[in-house]
């Protein structure tokens, strides 16, 4: 188990480095199509990314709730759950983090914010109506090692650069087809430009999804520590899977902080799918694959 969260914390920080090395390319195609030397388009490059992912990093989780509706909630209000997260907080030795609900039958979860002095757990009414305690307890087990482990902000630095990386991309397709035409501008250049611009967004949201997969297996391999009892998590993924209602407000680009996919893992027809297409964009791990390796855990 020890060595699982050792890789995936490693395959995390490759692929954040993999993100700022395609934004410099980026940068470097984009300043080819427009004529201008590699340093400076490097340089630009930098300062834009930094600045960019300073600002949407103080407002990302305030923005992940106010589009999912979400109430906060407190002792007064849901004086069990408030009871469960903090002694859960004490017990992984962290502050406590606020607790909001979003009124929803769909069951499910999530973490949110830049750090644990600064971080959010947020439940849906459905998740609420059909777990037990313990099944409850690992859920927030769960959501705490998002936190503890810095999940929240990893995984926010890398939407922030999904986000940039498509904006990017689309400035490039612009500039590519305009300056195409100008005898001072390479054709390889063009070239280059284009294809970075249409293949950049989608390697950026393989990353995206990748970093994601690898941090839920983490999450839960933590969580399972927390409570000493995987099978309480496991109970809790198996009731999430087998209710197929799927998230109201649901969207693509907050899909993978949920615990489990918000779209559901089902198919057309009703049949589940395991097309390599769709797991490839899939921003879970497969479930019962997350479930199975907790009940070993169990053992």
């Amino acid at each position: 188990m020890y060595s699982q969260i050792d890789a995936n914390k490693r395959k995390t920080w490759v692929l954040v480095t993999l993100f700022s090395v395609l934004i410099m390319l980026i940068f470097v195609g984009a300043g080819a199509s427009a004529g201008a030397e590699v340093v400076p388009s490097i340089i630009f490059g930098f300062i834009f990314s930094v600045i960019y992912s300073l600002i949407a990093f103080y407002v990302s989780g305030k923005t992940v709730l106010l589009a999912h509706r979400a109430k906060e909630i407190d002792k007064e209000t849901s004086a069990d759950l408030y009871r469960m997260v903090e002694n859960m907080a004490i017990t992984a030795g962290l502050p406590m983090p606020k607790i909001f609900v979003i009124d929803d039958p769909s069951p499910n979860a999530f973490a949110s914010g830049r750090d644990p002095e600064h971080a959010a757990i947020t439940f849906t009414t459905g998740i609420l109506s059909i777990l037990n305690k313990a099944e409850l307890e690992g859920v927030i087990a769960h959501e705490f090692s998002h936190i503890k482990n810095y999940d929240i902000r990893v995984m926010t630095i890398v939407v922030v650069l999904v986000g940039l990386v498509i904006l990017l991309s689309d400035i490039m397709l612009h500039v590519g087809m305009h300056r195409g035409g100008r005898k001072n501008v390479p054709w390889p250049a063009i070239l280059i430009a284009i294809a970075l611009a249409i293949l950049s967004p989608l390697i950026a949201q393989l990353i995206k999804l990748a970093v994601s997969r690898a941090r839920e297996y983490l999450a839960d391999a933590s969580g399972a520590l927390l409570t000493r009892h995987p099978d309480g998590l496991a109970s809790a993924l198996e009731k999430m899977r087998d209710n197929t209602t799927p998230l109201k407000s649901a969207n693509h680009a907050t899909a993978h902080l949920f615990i489990s996919s918000p779209f559901g893992e089902i198919g057309e027809k009703g049949k589940k799918s395991n097309s390599w297409y769709q797991k490839l964009f899939a921003t879970h791990p497969p479930i019962d694959d997350r479930i199975s390796k907790l009940r070993e855990m169990g053992r």
